[in-house]
C-alpha cells in the first residue's frame, strides 16, 4: 500500500509543477470514502484551533503528544528517523535515524519507553525516552503500520480492519478486534491514537478518522478532516494525512500528513447520525 502512496506523491508533483490545481483537487475528490455514503454512525466535522509548523521534509507515519512536545516517527527508507519535536516552532529537539533498511511506522509511548514499528521488516525497536537510546528490538507477524497505547498495553494495525493488542512486555497478542462499521470491514487502518477510551485510527489515502470501540471494534463515529487539504498552498509537496496525537491533560488533539508543512491543533464538533 505504502507504495501506491509514492505513487500519489508523484501524481501531485506532476500535477503542481505543470499548475493543473483542479486536478488535484479532482484525484482528491474521487477517493472518497464509500462507508460514509451508507454509515448509520455519526460523522463529525472539525474546528481548528491553531495551526503550527510542520517539517515538508517529515513522510509522517506515527504522532504522539508526552509532557508539552511531540514525538513522530517518520517513514521511507534511508529517510526514516525518530523525532522530538517542540510544538509552537517545529524545532526538533532530538533525532535519531534508522538504518537504510527499515521504513519506519508507526509509534507508541509506554512506561518511558518508545516503540517504533517498521513497515515490512516485522522487526519493532524500543528506545529510552529521554536519550533516544536503543534499548532492544521486537518482532512480530504481518506489516507494521500504526501504534497506540491506553497505559496499559499497545494496540497495533497492519493495514487491514484487524487491531492487534499487544503484551509490552513479552509481545505476543492478547487478542485482536476486528473493526466493522455495522457489518462491513474497515479496511487500511493505519495511523492510531487512543483518546478518551477510544481508539482514533487514519483510513489509508482518505481524509477521515474512525472512531473505535476497543471492546467491540465498532466505528462509534466518523471525523471528516477534508477542509484541512484546502488550507494547503498548491505548490506545497503534500501527501495524505496521516498523524494523531492527544494531549489528555489539556484535552487537545493535533493532526497532520505526509509531507505537509502545517499541524493542525483541531475540536470535534457537530456530529451528525446519518
Amino acid at each position: 500500500m505504502r507504495y501506491l502512496s509514492r505513487l500519489f506523491v508523484l501524481l501531485l508533483t506532476f500535477f503542481f509543477c505543470t499548475g493543473l490545481e483542479p486536478a488535484t483537487a479532482e484525484l482528491r475528490k474521487s477517493s472518497s470514502f464509500s462507508l460514509l455514503k451508507i454509515t448509520k454512525a455519526p460523522i463529525s466535522t472539525i474546528n481548528i484551533v491553531n495551526i503550527f509548523p510542520h517539517d515538508p521534509e517529515s513522510f509522517t507515519e506515527g504522532l504522539v503528544y508526552h509532557q508539552g512536545y511531540l514525538y513522530e516517527s517518520t517513514g521511507l527508507n534511508g529517510k526514516s528517523f525518530l523525532k522530538k519535536i517542540e510544538i509552537k516552532s517545529g524545532k526538533i529537539i532530538k533525532e535519531v535515524k534508522l538504518r537504510n533498511e527499515y521504513f519506519g511506522e508507526g509509534m507508541a509511548i509506554l512506561h518511558n519507553k518508545i516503540y517504533q514499528l517498521t513497515w515490512k521488516n516485522q522487526i519493532g525497536f524500543i528506545y529510552d525516552l529521554r536519550s533516544f537510546k536503543e534499548m532492544g528490538k521486537f518482532s512480530y507477524q504481518g506489516e507494521g503500520w500504526g501504534l497506540a497505547t491506553d497505559g496499559k498495553i499497545l494496540f497495533m494495525s497492519d493495514g487491514s480492519p484487524v487491531i492487534s493488542c499487544v503484551d509490552p512486555s513479552s509481545f505476543a497478542v492478547i487478542r485482536k478486534i476486528k473493526v466493522s462499521d455495522r457489518k462491513m470491514p474497515v479496511n487500511n487502518l493505519n495511523e492510531l491514537e487512543f483518546i478518551r477510551g477510544e481508539i482514533w485510527a487514519n483510513i489509508f489515502m482518505e481524509d477521515i478518522i474512525a472512531r473505535i470501540s476497543p471492546q467491540t471494534g465498532k466505528v462509534l463515529g466518523w471525523i471528516d478532516l477534508s477542509e484541512l487539504s484546502l488550507l494547503l498552498p498548491a505548490v506545497q509537496r503534500g501527501d495524505v494525512l496521516n498523524g494523531i496525537a492527544y494531549d489528555s491533560e489539556s484535552d487537545r488533539i493535533f493532526v497532520t500528513g505526509k509531507y505537509w508543512h502545517k499541524l493542525f491543533e483541531i475540536k470535534v464538533q457537530n456530529q451528525k447520525q446519518q
